[in-house]
């Protein structure tokens, strides 16, 4: 059941934020607008509640409990960007707005935007973890919670991976632009 509602809630994301968009640039309903935008996190909030919920009613912590905290940590860390992805993007193709931005792809700029994104994540990964971690409290029955320890591990191995995959890799080996003479701006 639980991860039906976690579908649900990535579906409902970007139904609300189509909505907010779509009453944005094509009724000009700016207020309106607002308004379903910042009711996104309200889904977040709904997941929250039917994970304690189904946990404070005796289940046993399964993969479903742990991906709906990896699920909301990673919402909270990334949501707004991808609002605002959304938004240029729409902006951009239905409203005459200026072309989306684009992640810097050499450099300085690049190094320092995959350490921001990096850090980022790293904020997703602690909202997820504070969540199993409370979650782990709250059941306070080791048999039931095995599950969302494990989670604990395997976030952590994706943030490390990510960590040094990414923002340790490009600080170390910066990407440089193919077929030219000069070296990339730093």
């Amino acid at each position: 059941m639980l991860v039906a509602l976690i579908i649900a809630c990535e579906v409902a994301f970007w139904v609300v934020l189509g909505l907010g968009l779509l009453v944005r640039y094509a009724l000009r309903w700016r207020r309106v607008s607002t308004v379903l935008l910042w009711s996104v996190p309200l889904i977040d909030l709904v997941l929250l509640v039917a994970t304690v919920l189904d946990l404070r009613r005796g289940a046993t912590a399964d993969w479903s409990h742990g991906l709906a905290a990896a699920y909301i940590g990673f919402s909270v860390a990334f949501g707004h960007d991808m609002m605002r992805w959304a938004d240029q993007r729409y902006a951009h193709r239905f409203a005459g707005g200026p072309p989306p931005w684009k992640p810097p792809r050499y450099g300085r700029a690049k190094i320092r935007y995959e350490w921001v994104t990096w850090l980022k994540a790293a904020g997703g990964w602690a909202v997820a973890c504070g969540l199993l971690g409370l979650g782990i409290l709250y059941v306070d029955d080791p048999a039931r919670t095995a599950q969302l320890w494990q989670w604990m591990g395997r976030l952590t191995v994706v943030i490390v991976v990510w960590l040094v995959g990414w923002p340790v890799w490009v600080t170390l080996a910066p990407p440089r632009p193919k077929h030219t003479d000069e070296p990339a701006p730093r």
